[in-house]
């Protein structure tokens, strides 16, 4: 059983998901052939997804879990041959060790909350202009002014939320010109990323993207978009972040945030993604495979003026849809965002309307 040294005070996130994951395998509580997804370790942990990912990239080096033709990892070897176990993981009755517990009960207040206040502005974005009253955040979570603050500074770090001039703080519309700015910086850092980055990447990872990503292109089966989400941040990780470059790492990371975010939402409200997608994202990893490092990062940039193009498309769509009539109640929509006549805005403009 691995244990945490006493004198340790903090704890990465990661390494927290890992002894997790770590001593329910080695313990039996997750059997052999056990599907394990992102989304769900995150939630018992109440931690991100990004954490649980470089977990089992661990785990997965220590040949505790394996890749498999399919979303996630199983438990156990590659050689063991196991056919895929998709039970819910919430109904195994999984143990938290004491010091794993210790470990998330230290965490920060704004980072026991940070994930579901991020999901909810993100959700809302899209239908318009919304108002986040401090007090009444803090009441919803029950936590002081002080980590409501810590929050909302993180997600002003990120793009995700603003002050206007009468410092309150605000979050949308997100428009046909904010996608346009969003994509502008992708073009700007990604291709550059990847050039930077190619010597570091993995061939072997390279060419295990490409058979998944090859296999997806060939079939249109149920659960396309969540495999194609899954590889497409799985491409951003290997292709892109591989960079050294430890800025323009974090500068990448933050101007996702709301993109994917928005980019999810559309998926949610039924909005199909566009087969060419996949198609594009693995010629990326194709050029890349045989060594084309240029052409990959030029085929990049082609893949993200289309997906910003496909982005802007189904906003349009989604301008004529109902507001979601049920949001967190401490987000307060301000005035009539709606579709706009003018070219390159699909809403309001990007003030507080209550602000002359």
């Amino acid at each position: 059983m691995i244990r945490i040294p006493p004198e340790q005070k903090t704890h990465r996130r990661y390494e927290i998901a890992e002894h997790f994951l770590r001593e329910n395998i080695e313990g039996g509580r997750l059997p052999t052939g056990f599907v394990l997804l992102e989304g769900p370790i995150a939630e018992i942990l109440q931690i991100s997804r990004a954490p649980v990912q470089r977990a089992l990239a661990k785990l997965e080096a220590d040949k505790l879990v394996h890749r498999f033709n399919g979303r996630g990892f199983l438990v156990g070897s590659q050689d063991m041959g196991v056919a895929p176990n998709r039970s819910d993981i919430k109904a195994l009755g999984l143990i938290i060790p004491q010091h794993v517990d210790e470990a998330l009960q230290s965490r920060s207040s704004w980072e026991r909350i940070y994930n579901t206040v991020e999901h909810d502005v993100a959700g809302c974005v899209v239908f318009g202009l919304y108002r986040i009253v401090e007090i009444e955040l803090a009441d919803h979570f029950k936590v002081s002014r002080t980590v409501v603050r810590d929050v909302l500074s993180r997600l002003q770090e990120r793009g995700l939320v603003r002050k206007n001039q009468s410092s309150h703080w605000i979050a949308g519309p997100l428009t046909a010109q904010s996608i346009k700015d969003h994509f502008s910086l992708r073009r700007m850092l990604e291709p550059s990323a990847l050039i930077a980055g190619a010597a570091h990447i993995s061939n072997a990872k390279i060419c295990e993207l490409f058979v998944r990503m090859t296999n997806l292109e060939a079939t249109a089966q149920e659960g396309h978009s969540d495999k194609l989400e899954e590889l497409q941040r799985q491409m951003i990780d290997l292709c892109v972040l591989a960079t050294p470059h430890e800025r323009m790492r974090e500068l990448i990371r933050n101007n996702l945030l709301p993109v994917t975010a928005a980019e999810r939402l559309l998926r949610h409200l039924g909005l199909p993604d566009d087969p060419t997608t996949i198609t594009e994202m693995r010629l990326v990893v194709e050029l890349l495979m045989r060594g084309a490092v240029a052409a990959a990062a030029a085929m990049l940039e082609a893949h993200l003026d289309a997906s910003m193009k496909r982005m802007i498309a189904q906003l349009k769509i989604v301008a004529v849809l109902p507001t979601p009539t049920a949001t967190a109640d401490y987000l307060t929509r301000l005035g009539d965002v709606t579709a706009n006549p003018v070219p390159g805005r699909l809403s309001g403009p990007d003030t507080d309307p209550h602000h002359s």
